[in-house]
Protein backbone atom coordinates (compact mmCIF):
# COMPACT_ATOMS: atom_id res chain seq x y z
CA UNK A 1 0.00 0.00 0.00
CA UNK A 2 1.34 3.41 -0.99
CA UNK A 3 1.53 5.66 2.04
CA UNK A 4 2.58 8.94 0.39
CA UNK A 5 3.33 10.57 -2.91
CA UNK A 6 5.96 13.26 -3.48
CA UNK A 7 7.09 15.25 -6.49
CA UNK A 8 10.73 16.02 -7.23
CA UNK A 9 12.74 17.73 -9.92
CA UNK A 10 15.26 14.90 -9.66
CA UNK A 11 15.18 11.42 -8.14
CA UNK A 12 18.47 9.50 -7.94
CA UNK A 13 18.74 5.74 -7.49
CA UNK A 14 21.98 5.11 -5.59
CA UNK A 15 23.92 7.19 -3.10
CA UNK A 16 27.46 6.30 -4.17
CA UNK A 17 29.97 8.75 -5.61
CA UNK A 18 28.04 9.46 -8.82
CA UNK A 19 24.67 9.66 -7.09
CA UNK A 20 25.60 11.94 -4.22
CA UNK A 21 27.66 14.23 -6.50
CA UNK A 22 24.63 14.64 -8.75
CA UNK A 23 22.38 15.25 -5.74
CA UNK A 24 24.55 17.96 -4.21
CA UNK A 25 25.13 19.76 -7.51
CA UNK A 26 21.46 19.59 -8.47
CA UNK A 27 20.45 20.98 -5.08
CA UNK A 28 22.92 23.83 -5.58
CA UNK A 29 21.11 24.53 -8.85
CA UNK A 30 17.81 24.92 -6.96
CA UNK A 31 16.33 21.54 -7.78
CA UNK A 32 14.23 19.56 -5.34
CA UNK A 33 16.19 16.31 -5.03
CA UNK A 34 15.56 12.87 -3.56
CA UNK A 35 18.56 10.55 -3.14
CA UNK A 36 17.66 6.90 -2.52
CA UNK A 37 20.20 4.53 -0.97
CA UNK A 38 19.56 1.04 0.41
CA UNK A 39 22.86 0.82 2.32
CA UNK A 40 25.08 3.73 3.34
CA UNK A 41 25.58 6.93 1.39
CA UNK A 42 29.05 7.01 -0.12
CA UNK A 43 28.73 3.65 -1.84
CA UNK A 44 31.52 1.27 -2.77
CA UNK A 45 34.28 3.87 -2.88
CA UNK A 46 33.82 5.06 0.67
CA UNK A 47 32.82 1.81 2.36
CA UNK A 48 34.27 -1.11 0.36
CA UNK A 49 36.72 0.37 -2.17
CA UNK A 50 38.92 3.43 -2.57
CA UNK A 51 39.05 4.76 0.98
CA UNK A 52 39.39 1.57 3.06
CA UNK A 53 41.93 0.02 0.66
CA UNK A 54 44.08 3.14 0.72
CA UNK A 55 43.91 3.19 4.53
CA UNK A 56 45.24 -0.39 4.62
CA UNK A 57 47.83 0.44 1.96
CA UNK A 58 49.10 3.17 4.30
CA UNK A 59 49.31 0.62 7.11
CA UNK A 60 51.26 -1.64 4.75
CA UNK A 61 53.58 1.22 3.79
CA UNK A 62 54.41 1.81 7.46
CA UNK A 63 55.11 -1.89 7.97
CA UNK A 64 57.39 -1.88 4.92
CA UNK A 65 59.20 1.22 6.20
CA UNK A 66 59.78 -0.32 9.63
CA UNK A 67 61.28 -3.42 8.05
CA UNK A 68 63.64 -1.25 6.00
CA UNK A 69 64.38 1.34 8.70
CA UNK A 70 68.00 0.24 9.31
CA UNK A 71 68.96 1.28 5.80
CA UNK A 72 67.99 4.84 6.79
CA UNK A 73 69.90 4.72 10.07
CA UNK A 74 66.83 4.08 12.22
CA UNK A 75 67.18 1.20 14.69
CA UNK A 76 63.76 -0.39 15.00
CA UNK A 77 62.33 -3.86 14.97
CA UNK A 78 59.25 -5.14 13.15
CA UNK A 79 57.33 -7.24 15.66
CA UNK A 80 54.23 -8.03 13.65
CA UNK A 81 50.84 -6.60 12.79
CA UNK A 82 47.87 -6.04 15.06
CA UNK A 83 45.31 -6.53 12.30
CA UNK A 84 42.35 -5.73 14.51
CA UNK A 85 43.93 -2.33 15.29
CA UNK A 86 44.62 -1.81 11.58
CA UNK A 87 40.98 -2.58 10.77
CA UNK A 88 39.90 -0.18 13.51
CA UNK A 89 42.09 2.55 11.97
CA UNK A 90 40.58 1.85 8.55
CA UNK A 91 37.03 1.86 9.90
CA UNK A 92 37.68 5.15 11.73
CA UNK A 93 38.68 6.83 8.46
CA UNK A 94 35.58 5.48 6.73
CA UNK A 95 33.24 6.46 9.58
CA UNK A 96 34.59 10.01 9.75
CA UNK A 97 34.15 10.51 6.02
CA UNK A 98 30.68 8.96 6.10
CA UNK A 99 29.53 11.32 8.84
CA UNK A 100 30.97 14.30 6.99
CA UNK A 101 29.28 13.31 3.74
CA UNK A 102 25.93 12.64 5.41
CA UNK A 103 26.06 16.06 7.05
CA UNK A 104 26.91 17.74 3.73
CA UNK A 105 23.99 16.10 1.95
CA UNK A 106 21.61 17.16 4.69
CA UNK A 107 22.98 20.71 4.73
CA UNK A 108 22.45 20.99 0.98
CA UNK A 109 18.76 20.22 1.37
CA UNK A 110 18.74 16.83 -0.34
CA UNK A 111 16.06 14.38 0.83
CA UNK A 112 18.02 11.23 1.66
CA UNK A 113 15.68 8.23 1.61
CA UNK A 114 16.79 4.85 2.95
CA UNK A 115 15.22 1.95 1.09
CA UNK A 116 14.99 -0.21 -2.04
CA UNK A 117 14.19 1.81 -5.16
CA UNK A 118 12.55 0.61 -8.35
CA UNK A 119 11.42 2.30 -11.57
CA UNK A 120 7.64 2.01 -11.83
CA UNK A 121 7.66 3.82 -15.15
CA UNK A 122 9.64 6.54 -16.93
CA UNK A 123 8.68 9.21 -14.40
CA UNK A 124 7.81 7.32 -11.21
CA UNK A 125 10.05 5.64 -8.62
CA UNK A 126 8.81 3.43 -5.81
CA UNK A 127 10.81 3.01 -2.62
CA UNK A 128 10.38 0.20 -0.11
CA UNK A 129 11.32 1.55 3.32
CA UNK A 130 11.03 0.28 6.87
CA UNK A 131 7.96 2.51 7.27
CA UNK A 132 6.24 1.37 4.11
CA UNK A 133 6.27 2.12 0.41
CA UNK A 134 6.79 5.58 -1.05
CA UNK A 135 5.94 6.68 -4.55
CA UNK A 136 7.95 9.54 -6.01
CA UNK A 137 7.05 11.56 -9.09
CA UNK A 138 10.19 12.64 -10.89
CA UNK A 139 10.71 15.18 -13.63
CA UNK A 140 14.15 13.63 -14.09
CA UNK A 141 15.67 10.33 -12.94
CA UNK A 142 19.33 9.36 -12.58
CA UNK A 143 20.34 5.71 -12.38
CA UNK A 144 23.46 5.38 -10.20
CA UNK A 145 23.34 1.90 -8.70
CA UNK A 146 27.07 1.20 -8.96
CA UNK A 147 29.04 -2.03 -9.19
CA UNK A 148 30.05 -5.11 -7.23
CA UNK A 149 32.93 -7.61 -7.37
CA UNK A 150 32.77 -10.19 -10.16
CA UNK A 151 33.13 -13.79 -9.02
CA UNK A 152 33.16 -15.65 -12.41
CA UNK A 153 31.10 -18.42 -10.83
CA UNK A 154 33.42 -18.97 -7.86
CA UNK A 155 31.57 -19.51 -4.58
CA UNK A 156 32.62 -16.84 -2.09
CA UNK A 157 32.91 -17.74 1.57
CA UNK A 158 35.28 -19.12 4.16
CA UNK A 159 38.81 -18.84 2.77
CA UNK A 160 37.66 -17.60 -0.63
CA UNK A 161 37.28 -13.82 -0.54
CA UNK A 162 36.50 -10.83 -2.70
CA UNK A 163 37.89 -7.39 -1.91
CA UNK A 164 34.81 -6.74 0.26
CA UNK A 165 35.60 -9.60 2.66
CA UNK A 166 39.36 -8.97 2.50
CA UNK A 167 38.89 -5.45 3.86
CA UNK A 168 37.51 -6.86 7.10
CA UNK A 169 39.81 -9.86 7.35
CA UNK A 170 41.23 -9.69 10.86
CA UNK A 171 44.21 -11.95 10.24
CA UNK A 172 47.23 -11.48 8.01
CA UNK A 173 47.22 -14.66 5.91
CA UNK A 174 50.45 -16.59 6.01
CA UNK A 175 50.05 -17.14 2.28
CA UNK A 176 47.60 -15.85 -0.30
CA UNK A 177 46.70 -16.49 -3.92
CA UNK A 178 45.36 -13.44 -5.72
CA UNK A 179 43.27 -14.26 -8.78
CA UNK A 180 43.59 -11.23 -11.04
CA UNK A 181 46.55 -8.99 -11.79
CA UNK A 182 44.65 -5.77 -12.36
CA UNK A 183 44.46 -2.77 -10.05
CA UNK A 184 42.55 -4.44 -7.21
CA UNK A 185 44.62 -7.62 -7.30
CA UNK A 186 47.93 -5.76 -7.32
CA UNK A 187 46.89 -3.46 -4.50
CA UNK A 188 45.89 -6.33 -2.22
CA UNK A 189 48.99 -8.31 -3.20
CA UNK A 190 51.03 -5.29 -2.15
CA UNK A 191 49.15 -4.91 1.15
CA UNK A 192 49.47 -8.52 2.20
CA UNK A 193 53.10 -8.81 1.11
CA UNK A 194 54.07 -5.75 3.19
CA UNK A 195 52.21 -7.19 6.17
CA UNK A 196 54.12 -10.47 5.92
CA UNK A 197 52.17 -12.77 3.57
CA UNK A 198 53.63 -14.95 0.85
CA UNK A 199 51.66 -13.84 -2.20
CA UNK A 200 51.17 -15.36 -5.64
CA UNK A 201 49.22 -13.51 -8.33
CA UNK A 202 47.47 -15.55 -11.04
CA UNK A 203 46.63 -13.58 -14.16
CA UNK A 204 45.19 -15.00 -17.39
CA UNK A 205 46.65 -12.18 -19.50
CA UNK A 206 50.37 -12.12 -20.31
CA UNK A 207 51.19 -9.21 -17.99
CA UNK A 208 50.13 -7.40 -14.80
CA UNK A 209 47.99 -4.23 -15.03
CA UNK A 210 47.39 -5.06 -18.67
CA UNK A 211 45.50 -1.81 -19.34
CA UNK A 212 48.63 0.22 -18.60
CA UNK A 213 51.60 0.92 -20.87
CA UNK A 214 53.65 -2.22 -21.48
CA UNK A 215 56.74 -0.60 -19.91
CA UNK A 216 54.74 0.05 -16.73
CA UNK A 217 53.77 -3.62 -16.55
CA UNK A 218 57.40 -4.72 -16.94
CA UNK A 219 58.57 -2.37 -14.19
CA UNK A 220 55.82 -3.46 -11.79
CA UNK A 221 56.62 -7.11 -12.42
CA UNK A 222 60.31 -6.44 -11.65
CA UNK A 223 59.40 -4.53 -8.50
CA UNK A 224 57.10 -7.31 -7.31
CA UNK A 225 59.82 -9.91 -7.92
CA UNK A 226 62.19 -7.86 -5.77
CA UNK A 227 59.51 -7.90 -3.08
CA UNK A 228 59.18 -11.69 -3.52
CA UNK A 229 55.61 -11.39 -4.80
CA UNK A 230 55.22 -14.26 -7.26
CA UNK A 231 53.25 -14.05 -10.49
CA UNK A 232 51.87 -16.72 -12.82
CA UNK A 233 51.01 -14.85 -16.01
CA UNK A 234 49.14 -16.06 -19.06
CA UNK A 235 47.61 -18.92 -17.08
CA UNK A 236 43.87 -19.28 -16.54
CA UNK A 237 42.07 -20.36 -13.40
CA UNK A 238 40.28 -23.72 -13.41
CA UNK A 239 38.90 -24.45 -9.93
CA UNK A 240 39.35 -24.02 -6.18
CA UNK A 241 38.80 -26.27 -3.20
CA UNK A 242 38.99 -25.25 0.44
CA UNK A 243 39.09 -26.90 3.84
CA UNK A 244 39.92 -25.83 7.38
CA UNK A 245 43.62 -25.62 6.52
CA UNK A 246 43.50 -23.52 3.35
CA UNK A 247 42.73 -23.49 -0.37
CA UNK A 248 43.91 -25.52 -3.37
CA UNK A 249 43.73 -23.75 -6.72
CA UNK A 250 43.85 -25.70 -9.97
CA UNK A 251 45.06 -23.87 -13.09
CA UNK A 252 44.38 -24.79 -16.69
CA UNK A 253 48.06 -25.53 -17.34
CA UNK A 254 47.73 -28.44 -14.91
CA UNK A 255 49.57 -26.78 -12.02
CA UNK A 256 48.24 -26.50 -8.48
CA UNK A 257 48.76 -23.79 -5.89
CA UNK A 258 48.07 -23.93 -2.17
CA UNK A 259 47.62 -21.05 0.26
CA UNK A 260 45.72 -19.92 3.33
CA UNK A 261 43.27 -17.80 1.31
CA UNK A 262 42.20 -17.04 -2.24
CA UNK A 263 41.30 -13.48 -3.20
CA UNK A 264 39.07 -13.23 -6.26
CA UNK A 265 39.97 -9.91 -7.88
CA UNK A 266 38.76 -10.25 -11.46
CA UNK A 267 37.07 -6.89 -11.83
CA UNK A 268 33.66 -5.43 -11.02
CA UNK A 269 30.31 -5.77 -12.73
CA UNK A 270 27.33 -3.39 -12.87
CA UNK A 271 24.51 -3.59 -10.34
CA UNK A 272 21.43 -3.13 -12.51
CA UNK A 273 19.21 -6.17 -11.89
CA UNK A 274 15.99 -5.84 -9.96
CA UNK A 275 15.48 -2.10 -10.31
CA UNK A 276 12.96 -2.19 -13.16
CA UNK A 277 15.32 -0.62 -15.67
CA UNK A 278 14.46 -2.82 -18.66
CA UNK A 279 10.76 -2.84 -17.79
CA UNK A 280 10.83 0.97 -18.04
CA UNK A 281 12.46 0.74 -21.49
CA UNK A 282 16.09 1.32 -20.51
CA UNK A 283 18.46 -0.68 -22.71
CA UNK A 284 21.10 -2.88 -21.05
CA UNK A 285 24.17 -4.49 -22.61
CA UNK A 286 25.86 -7.20 -20.52
CA UNK A 287 24.25 -5.55 -17.50
CA UNK A 288 25.57 -2.06 -18.30
CA UNK A 289 23.19 0.80 -19.10
CA UNK A 290 23.49 2.05 -22.67
CA UNK A 291 23.70 5.86 -22.95
CA UNK A 292 24.76 8.49 -25.46
CA UNK A 293 27.83 10.66 -24.83
CA UNK A 294 25.71 12.95 -22.67
CA UNK A 295 24.72 10.01 -20.45
CA UNK A 296 21.06 10.01 -21.49
CA UNK A 297 19.45 6.59 -21.84
CA UNK A 298 17.18 7.55 -24.73
CA UNK A 299 14.17 6.93 -22.49
CA UNK A 300 12.12 9.86 -21.12
CA UNK A 301 14.20 12.01 -18.79
CA UNK A 302 16.27 9.10 -17.50
CA UNK A 303 20.06 9.33 -17.22
CA UNK A 304 22.74 6.92 -16.08
CA UNK A 305 26.05 7.64 -14.35
CA UNK A 306 29.05 5.95 -12.79
CA UNK A 307 30.02 2.30 -12.85
CA UNK A 308 26.83 1.15 -14.59
CA UNK A 309 27.93 3.07 -17.70
CA UNK A 310 30.58 1.19 -19.76
CA UNK A 311 34.09 2.56 -19.30
CA UNK A 312 36.54 3.21 -16.50
CA UNK A 313 35.14 2.15 -13.11
CA UNK A 314 36.73 4.92 -11.08
CA UNK A 315 35.20 7.02 -8.31
CA UNK A 316 36.41 10.32 -9.76
CA UNK A 317 34.92 9.46 -13.16
CA UNK A 318 31.64 8.78 -11.35
CA UNK A 319 31.99 12.09 -9.51
CA UNK A 320 32.41 13.88 -12.85
CA UNK A 321 29.42 12.03 -14.30
CA UNK A 322 27.19 13.12 -11.43
CA UNK A 323 28.11 16.80 -11.72
CA UNK A 324 27.78 16.69 -15.51
CA UNK A 325 24.25 15.27 -15.53
CA UNK A 326 23.03 17.65 -12.83
CA UNK A 327 24.27 20.58 -14.91
CA UNK A 328 22.90 19.00 -18.11
CA UNK A 329 19.43 18.78 -16.55
CA UNK A 330 19.75 22.40 -15.42
CA UNK A 331 20.44 23.46 -19.02
CA UNK A 332 24.02 24.62 -18.44
CA UNK A 333 25.34 22.66 -21.46
CA UNK A 334 28.41 21.26 -19.64
CA UNK A 335 31.29 19.53 -21.41
CA UNK A 336 30.94 15.71 -21.35
CA UNK A 337 33.47 13.67 -19.39
CA UNK A 338 36.34 12.68 -21.70
CA UNK A 339 37.20 9.07 -20.89
CA UNK A 340 40.71 9.50 -22.31
CA UNK A 341 41.41 12.41 -19.98
CA UNK A 342 40.40 10.66 -16.75
CA UNK A 343 43.42 10.18 -14.46
CA UNK A 344 44.21 6.61 -13.35
CA UNK A 345 46.26 5.31 -10.42
CA UNK A 346 47.26 2.02 -8.85
CA UNK A 347 48.26 2.37 -5.19
CA UNK A 348 50.53 -0.63 -4.88
CA UNK A 349 54.19 -0.33 -3.91
CA UNK A 350 55.42 1.05 -6.25
CA UNK A 351 52.50 3.26 -7.28
CA UNK A 352 51.40 3.85 -10.87
CA UNK A 353 49.82 6.89 -12.50
CA UNK A 354 48.62 7.30 -16.07
CA UNK A 355 46.55 9.64 -18.23
CA UNK A 356 45.77 9.40 -21.91
CA UNK A 357 47.06 6.80 -24.35
CA UNK A 358 49.68 4.13 -23.92
CA UNK A 359 52.49 4.18 -26.48
CA UNK A 360 50.93 1.23 -28.34
CA UNK A 361 47.53 2.94 -28.40
CA UNK A 362 49.09 6.16 -29.68
CA UNK A 363 50.89 4.31 -32.48
CA UNK A 364 47.67 2.55 -33.45
CA UNK A 365 45.74 5.83 -33.51
CA UNK A 366 48.25 8.14 -35.19
CA UNK A 367 50.66 5.77 -36.93
CA UNK A 368 53.98 4.45 -35.62
CA UNK A 369 56.04 7.00 -37.58
CA UNK A 370 54.02 9.90 -36.09
CA UNK A 371 54.81 9.09 -32.43
CA UNK A 372 57.78 9.96 -30.23
CA UNK A 373 58.26 8.84 -26.64
CA UNK A 374 60.76 9.21 -23.83
CA UNK A 375 61.34 7.52 -20.47
CA UNK A 376 63.00 9.50 -17.69
CA UNK A 377 64.38 7.03 -15.12
CA UNK A 378 63.99 7.93 -11.46
CA UNK A 379 67.68 7.19 -10.99
CA UNK A 380 68.10 10.76 -12.24
CA UNK A 381 65.71 12.20 -9.63
CA UNK A 382 67.21 13.15 -6.26
CA UNK A 383 63.96 12.93 -4.26
CA UNK A 384 63.28 9.44 -5.62
CA UNK A 385 66.81 8.42 -4.59
CA UNK A 386 66.04 9.66 -1.05
CA UNK A 387 62.89 7.53 -1.07
CA UNK A 388 64.90 4.56 -2.39
CA UNK A 389 62.55 3.98 -5.27
CA UNK A 390 63.08 2.81 -8.82
CA UNK A 391 60.86 3.56 -11.77
CA UNK A 392 60.36 6.18 -14.44
CA UNK A 393 58.12 8.77 -16.07
CA UNK A 394 57.13 8.04 -19.65
CA UNK A 395 55.74 10.65 -22.02
CA UNK A 396 54.27 10.03 -25.47
CA UNK A 397 53.68 12.79 -28.03
CA UNK A 398 52.55 13.23 -31.57
CA UNK A 399 55.58 14.51 -33.49
CA UNK A 400 55.27 18.28 -33.83
CA UNK A 401 52.11 17.92 -31.75
CA UNK A 402 50.79 17.55 -28.20
CA UNK A 403 51.52 15.06 -25.45
CA UNK A 404 48.88 12.31 -25.77
CA UNK A 405 50.02 9.94 -23.02
CA UNK A 406 51.80 10.32 -19.70
CA UNK A 407 52.48 7.63 -17.13
CA UNK A 408 54.91 6.76 -14.38
CA UNK A 409 55.78 4.25 -11.69
CA UNK A 410 57.56 4.74 -8.37
CA UNK A 411 56.98 5.20 -4.65
CA UNK A 412 54.21 7.76 -3.90
CA UNK A 413 53.80 8.39 -7.61
CA UNK A 414 50.01 8.60 -7.62
CA UNK A 415 50.40 12.25 -6.57
CA UNK A 416 51.97 13.05 -9.96
CA UNK A 417 48.74 12.40 -11.80
CA UNK A 418 47.53 15.96 -11.17
CA UNK A 419 50.00 17.69 -13.48
CA UNK A 420 49.78 14.78 -15.90
CA UNK A 421 46.03 15.22 -16.39
CA UNK A 422 46.45 18.95 -17.01
CA UNK A 423 49.07 18.29 -19.69
CA UNK A 424 46.86 15.72 -21.44
CA UNK A 425 43.52 17.52 -21.12
CA UNK A 426 44.93 20.87 -22.19
CA UNK A 427 46.63 19.16 -25.13
CA UNK A 428 49.94 20.73 -24.16
CA UNK A 429 53.03 20.51 -26.33
CA UNK A 430 56.20 19.32 -24.56
CA UNK A 431 57.80 22.64 -25.45
CA UNK A 432 55.06 24.47 -23.54
CA UNK A 433 55.62 22.43 -20.39
CA UNK A 434 59.42 22.33 -20.68
CA UNK A 435 59.84 26.02 -19.89
CA UNK A 436 57.89 25.69 -16.63
CA UNK A 437 59.97 25.49 -13.46
CA UNK A 438 59.41 22.39 -11.36
CA UNK A 439 60.30 22.55 -7.67
CA UNK A 440 63.55 20.95 -6.50
CA UNK A 441 64.01 18.43 -4.99
CA UNK A 442 60.66 16.84 -5.82
CA UNK A 443 59.51 13.77 -7.66
CA UNK A 444 57.44 16.15 -9.75
CA UNK A 445 60.68 17.20 -11.43
CA UNK A 446 60.61 13.86 -13.24
CA UNK A 447 57.67 15.06 -15.32
CA UNK A 448 59.54 18.29 -16.08
CA UNK A 449 62.61 16.29 -17.11
CA UNK A 450 60.52 14.07 -19.40
CA UNK A 451 59.06 17.16 -21.04
CA UNK A 452 62.52 18.67 -21.51
CA UNK A 453 63.73 15.47 -23.14
CA UNK A 454 60.67 15.19 -25.38
CA UNK A 455 61.16 18.81 -26.40
CA UNK A 456 64.69 17.97 -27.51
CA UNK A 457 66.65 19.53 -24.64
CA UNK A 458 67.27 16.86 -21.99
CA UNK A 459 68.97 17.90 -18.75
CA UNK A 460 69.59 15.20 -16.10
CA UNK A 461 68.85 12.49 -18.55
CA UNK A 462 70.43 9.10 -19.10
CA UNK A 463 69.17 5.85 -20.55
Amino acid sequence: MVESKNSYDLVILGGGTAGYAAAIRASQLDMKVALIERDKVGGTCLHRGCIPTKALLHVAEIAHSVRDSKSFGILSEFQGVDMEAAIKFKDGIVDRNHKGLSGMIKADGVDLISGEAKLKDQSTVTVSTDEGELELDAKNIILATGSEPKTIGIEIGGRVLTSTEALSHTEVPGSAIVLGGGVIGCEFASIWSSLGSEVTIVEGLPRLVANEDADISKELEKAFRRRKIKSKLGVKFKSVEQDDNGVKVQLEDGSELEADVLLVAVGRGPVTAGFGYEEAGVKLDRGFVVTNERLHTGVGNIWAVGDIVPGLQLAHRSFGHGIFVAEEIAGLEPTPVDENGVPRATYSEPEIFSVGLTEDQAKEKYGEDKIASVKFPLGGNAKSAILKTNGFVKAVRVKEGPVVGLCGIGARFSEQVGEAQLIINWEAFPEEVAHLIHGHPTQNEAIGEAMLALAGKPLHFHN
